[in-house]
């Protein structure tokens, strides 16, 4: 493969950012949130790059197949892999598909066929378009490659009026927020010169659980705190982790929680044989069909209530947090039973297909 740009090349990077400002400076896009995936088409080969610079080809071979029938025959691209599944973006199915191959790959690829949704152009025939401003980048890209059944190229607006519309409509298709590029600059590798306006929520989740920090004796430092929320039903269901704790941060945890460690209570509503009334589990976003271990955990008493912020849900109800949370502070205040599923925020649901075609606010 010989193209004025070639693999590997590490993605350009957003800075979080709390408001989507005034002005024309930016490019704004809908933020995807599956996993970022580079296009290199040398004529008949094509290498699909993670954003870890490992290749994507086996566990995607459909959108492989596709790019080779739509794209031009010497080009470089910028974009996101996504999984849809019932008109709705389906994070759980992005990441069963990422750890498949062979035959496992090709079987998923029939059920739920994923989207390669393009929304930069790093090189075309024998132009490197990478010191190019973002503005005639755009302009290349929607010249050039036009979308198909599988493959997308992204909306976008220097407007940002519409972009804070976007921001609260496209949230009910399952996007996670609103993508800011330089319009006058050029494309800089591994560098956060793009903005990226994400939605942040809190909720108050029971402790229920926590995995020990790894390379540490267990019982001396928390790896992270295992969440929980209660169904209208009474029922607790495992939604999420929080971790990213400091070193000391970490240790203090251990000595605060370890009076709550049920050495294996028999009435914790997570541990014994799976039940019959739909509760999320734990290890359940670990386990897949290709995939069977999960990861240790220590069950606690569930006397300890902490707030958390969240960014997006994700999966069939009960749904979970799609990332992993983030500590804001503890909740003594709070009684465990009180931690509902009511106080999580859904966003009205919004047609996915729309976003898909462009076919959005202009």
């Amino acid at each position: 493969m010989v193209l004025p740009v070639n693999p590997p090349i590490e993605p350009m990077l957003a800075t979080l950012t709390p408001r989507i400002p005034d002005g024309d400076k930016l490019l704004f896009e809908p933020k995807w949130d599956g996993y970022r995936c580079l296009v290199f088409r040398d004529d008949k080969e094509i290498f699909l790059q993670s954003r870890a610079g490992k290749p994507f080809n086996q566990a995607f071979p459909e959108i492989v197949t596709e790019l080779l029938d739509v794209l031009p025959h010497r080009v470089v691209l910028d974009g996101e892999l996504v999984v849809d599944v019932a008109n709705r973006l389906s994070f759980d199915m992005l990441a069963e598909r990422a750890q498949a191959g062979g035959a496992q790959a090709a079987a998923l690829a029939a059920e739920a066929p994923a989207r390669y949704m393009a929304f930069d152009m790093l090189a075309l025939e024998e132009h490197d378009l990478m010191g190019v401003p973002g503005k005639d980048r755009r302009q290349a890209l929607n010249t050039f490659v036009t979308s198909s059944e599988r493959m997308h190229v992204t909306a976008f607006t220097r407007n940002p009026v519409i972009a804070r519309e976007w921001f609260t409509l496209l949230e009910g298709a399952g996007l996670d927020g609103v993508i800011g590029k330089p319009a006058n600059g050029p494309y800089t590798p591994n560098k956060r010169s793009m903005y990226k306006f994400k939605h942040s929520r809190t909720a108050d989740c029971v402790v229920a659980g926590l995995r020990w920090h790894v390379n540490t004796t267990p019982g001396t430092s928390v790896g992270s705190l295992m969440l929980g929320l209660y169904d209208d039903g009474g029922v607790l269901h495992h939604v999420g982790v929080v971790g990213a704790f400091s070193a000391s941060h970490r240790q203090e945890l251990a000595r605060r929680l370890d009076p709550l460690i049920t050495d294996g209570e028999r009435h914790h509503p997570w541990l014994g044989p799976e039940s019959q009334d739909g509760r999320r589990l734990p290890g359940a976003m670990k386990v897949t069909r290709w995939r069977h271990e999960e990861l240790a955990w220590v069950p606690l008493r569930r006397e300890l209530v902490v707030e958390v912020t969240y960014e997006h849900t994700d999966g069939d109800a009960p749904v979970r947090f799609r990332h992993n949370a983030q500590f804001v502070r503890w909740r003594p205040d709070r009684e465990p039973s009180s931690c509902t599923y009511e106080q999580l925020e859904q966003p009205t649901g919004y047609d996915l297909g729309a976003v898909l075609r462009g076919d959005i606010p202009q």
